[in-house]
């Protein structure tokens, strides 16, 4: 099958400065690349704590690290469980924890989640598919305001008034159930100056993200995940947290900056790593990606 591609593998694997033995935690494993890589570093000895919403993922996971075997936990479940999930793995300190956010290419792909918009699925998106609230929930029963104000709190989408009002003109003839139906409500909000296809990302991009991370709770459970990770890190462990919008970089950006000036952690990437032009050329979705890293104190 066709892994999700690990955006800045090699610079994730740097600022982690793995050993043999250590006790690493990716808290957003996913299909495994970056795990699979920190696991022929630390193993045999090591061991890797790889936790994810998404079931199936895991799964993949579970095939893909056989040759691992005894050298690796999967756990269901959210980052922002971090302290619980760790405390029931009778773990008291880590090494290094690693923090990939944002969509896999695996989910992606699979049309049925309803994440792409370029391809016709339910209206989705959840992560945990065991979660109830879904898109359809966010699309269908918010109010007109409460949809304008996530598209622009989460998606910084500037036609965010119209695109809330087009949605709600659109349900009261029909509920909107499909990717497509919210996608072409987004493409004719937009002035047609930006549906051009030269123009730099598509008129749904900041719609879909917008309603994603509504979905998921992405940013309201952030901040809260990356402090219980300095917290769980030995002295002189690592964190590396890799994003791929300015919201969540914001976010980690500022966080990292209160964990130091309260003597928790050192800065190790006093601006954020991008993606080098050759990855961003084979690996097109890492291009708005950036990573930070941090030392605990």
């Amino acid at each position: 099958m066709q892994y999700h591609v690990p955006v800045m593998p090699d610079e994730a694997i740097k600022f982690l400065d793995l050993s043999h033995g250590d006790l690493i935690v990716d808290a957003t494993v996913g299909t495994g690349g970056h795990s699979e890589m920190i696991l022929e570093r630390i193993a045999p000895g090591g061991r890797l704590v790889g936790i994810d919403r998404d079931e199936d993922s895991l799964e993949v996971c579970r095939k893909r690290f056989e040759k691992f075997k005894g050298s690796f936990e999967l756990v269901h479940g959210s980052f922002s469980e971090l302290d619980l999930i760790l405390k029931n793995l009778k773990i008291k300190k880590i090494d290094g924890i690693l923090f990939d956010l944002g969509i896999s290419t695996f989910q992606l792909k699979n049309k049925d989640r309803g994440f792409s918009f370029l391809e016709e699925g339910p209206l989705d998106m959840r992560m945990d598919r065991s979660s109830y609230f879904s898109a359809y929930d966010v699309v269908n029963n918010l109010k007109e305001k409460e949809i304008s104000d996530l598209l622009w709190a989460f998606g910084e989408e500037r036609w965010h008034n119209r695109i809330a009002h087009i949605i709600v003109e659109q349900r009261e003839k029909s509920p909107i159930a499909t990717t497509t139906q919210l996608a072409d409500i987004a493409c004719r909000s937009v002035p047609l100056r930006y549906r051009h296809r030269h123009y730099r990302i598509h008129p749904a991009t900041r719609t879909f993200q917008a309603v994603r991370i509504a979905v998921n709770r992405e940013l309201e459970i952030l901040e809260a995940a990356v402090n219980k990770g300095i917290e769980s890190l030995k002295s002189g462990g690592r964190i590396c947290v890799i994003s791929f919008h300015s919201l969540e970089d914001r976010i980690i950006k500022h966080t990292f900056r209160k964990a130091s000036a309260g003597g928790l952690i050192n800065i190790l990437t006093p601006k954020p790593l991008t993606p080098a032009p050759g990855e961003v050329k084979t690996n097109p979705p890492s291009r708005s990606s950036k990573l930070r890293a941090a030392k605990k104190a």
